[in-house]
């Protein structure tokens, strides 16, 4: 053995004499339990990687954010005040 070791064994050794027999480990239901929350966690990630593969990103010319078909520049044109009341049919104020 080497110097490292019998070193890092001499350190161990206390501690596990300290190890009481009578306190409590989570034990072989706490690993069961462990295991099916890991098992729930790579489902969860296979079912996303799924979803996310069929999202189209790409936003294709001509649609906007509401895929009603007009040219983004005509949607986002601010209208004026006087087109803006027209539109809803108030009279125009000059």
């Amino acid at each position: 053995m080497s110097a490292t070791s019998t070193l890092a064994m001499t350190h161990l050794v206390p501690l596990a004499k300290d190890l009481d027999e009578n306190k409590v480990t989570p034990g072989v239901l706490g690993f069961i339990v462990f295991a099916v929350i890991g098992g729930a966690v790579w489902l969860l990630m296979k079912s996303m990687n799924k979803h996310m593969r069929k999202v189209d990103f790409e936003e294709k010319p001509g649609e906007n954010a509401k895929g009603d078909g007009v040219a983004p520049s005509e949607a986002s044109a601010p209208a004026g005040p006087a087109e803006g009341a027209a539109a809803k049919g108030a009279p125009k104020t000059t």
